[in-house]
């Protein structure tokens, strides 16, 4: 054999040795991690954050437990984490009630994390974010996996007028209640969406506490019962629903099961472009003044409020969805200006009771200018006298 032949006979033996002994890198079945819409940064009580949800599917053959979750900048920062204490808190699993460990997932079992991340000063810095999940097995070995990614939509949100006059207004919301706003999930034609996301319900109440005279018994005796509903941009009215009748006492509408296309009462949706609308609901029968295709002024009067569809209450219900649809839209941010903040509830607990709100520490209130309001904040949006 030449040279040349040995050469190339060694050179080929080299390779499939080579080729034979290569390590490949483990892998395994994990997590699917989703983030179905893309959030855009909103400015609570003075600080931006951005609030999303994350799906994780346990898509292993063995339950699989949620140790840490970690929210990453694209210099691979940490912009959040929550532990195994409080990743608990946040986690939501549809078949499962919330005192439940839903860190645990068995296999095929998907989870909602509800997420809340502090935007810095340096937006590039965080224009594209990713989630890292730690978790154990069931031998008890933890690995990591990261995704989804998505590019944070920066355009600012929505800068919107007030949807009602005067105050105290009581904005009823919170992220951690297990069916409040956030946390209520409708898949609908195909897909699966949060439409209230960012939703308010507006509750007035009394100077020193409270939300209606005598026992309440009777939607009439609360004290936001058929307060005007206004206009919150220049917009044209996308749809109305009305017809719902309202029940006579809180206990009847209470006790009456509502059907899901009736949940919203009777309603109006605005078109304010780009694709976003703003919805009222729960409005008094009877109450609407304008039908589809009108044009509407900021601050015209456009219902009242009411006791219409799936409510505990008469208020107003007020969000933005990027959908002409009650149910099947993602809830979106916005924004409004102005508005003064009196003050605030320490608890749900506390206003369900009756008992007094605590004022703020600033004379004359707080005016904030293009923020979302506060959870449980006290607020008066000016243009009439309290009750």
């Amino acid at each position: 054999m030449n040279a040349w032949r040995r050469s190339l006979l060694a050179s080929l033996l080299c390779l499939v040795a080579v080729g034979t002994t290569a390590q490949r890198a483990p892998q395994r079945q994990a997590f699917d991690l989703r983030v179905p819409w893309i959030p855009q940064p909103v400015s609570v009580d003075g600080k931006a954050s951005l609030v999303y949800e994350l799906h994780l599917t346990n898509y292993a053959q063995e339950p699989l437990k949620l140790e840490r979750l970690s929210v990453l900048d694209n210099r691979d920062h940490v912009l959040a984490e929550w532990g195994p204490t409080s990743l608990n808190q946040i986690i939501g699993r549809p078949d499962h009630p919330a005192d439940h460990d839903n860190g645990l997932l068995p296999p095929g079992i998907t989870a909602v994390a509800y997420l809340s991340v502090p935007m810095d000063d340096n937006p590039e810095a965080a224009a594209r974010i990713t989630q890292r999940i730690s978790y154990a097995t069931s031998s008890g070995q933890t690995f990591s996996v990261d995704g989804g990614a998505f590019a944070v939509d920066t355009r600012k949100p929505l800068q919107l007028g007030p949807p009602l006059r005067g105050g105290p207004w009581v904005a009823i919301y919170d992220a951690r209640w297990e069916r409040g706003h956030r946390r209520v999930m409708y898949a609908i034609d195909g897909s699966v969406h949060i439409p209230a996301r960012f939703a308010i319900d507006w509750i007035r109440v009394g100077a020193h506490g409270g939300y209606a005279r005598g026992d309440g018994a009777a939607p009439s005796q609360w004290f936001g019962y058929g307060a005007q509903v206004l206009a919150v941009a220049d917009a044209v009215v996308a749809s109305t629903g009305e017809g719902i009748p309202e029940p006579l006492t809180l206990a009847e509408g209470i006790a009456h099961k509502v059907p899901l296309e009736n949940a919203a009462g009777n309603y109006v949706a605005l078109a304010l472009g780009d694709g976003r609308y703003a919805f009222y609901e729960h409005l008094k029968p009877g109450s609407i003044k304008v039908k589809p295709g009108d044009q509407v002024r900021r601050g015209q009067v456009i219902a009242q409020l009411g006791f219409t569809g799936e409510s505990t209450g008469p208020h107003l219900h007020f969000h933005v969805s990027d959908a002409n649809a009650p149910l099947d839209a993602e809830g979106l941010p916005y924004a409004l200006d102005p508005f003064r903040v009196l003050g605030a509830y320490p608890s749900i607990e506390t206003f369900d009771q009756g008992k007094p709100w605590l004022p703020s520490d600033k004379a004359g209130g707080d005016v904030r200018t293009g923020e979302f309001p506060a959870p449980l904040s006290v607020v008066d949006f000016g243009g009439a006298a309290m009750p």
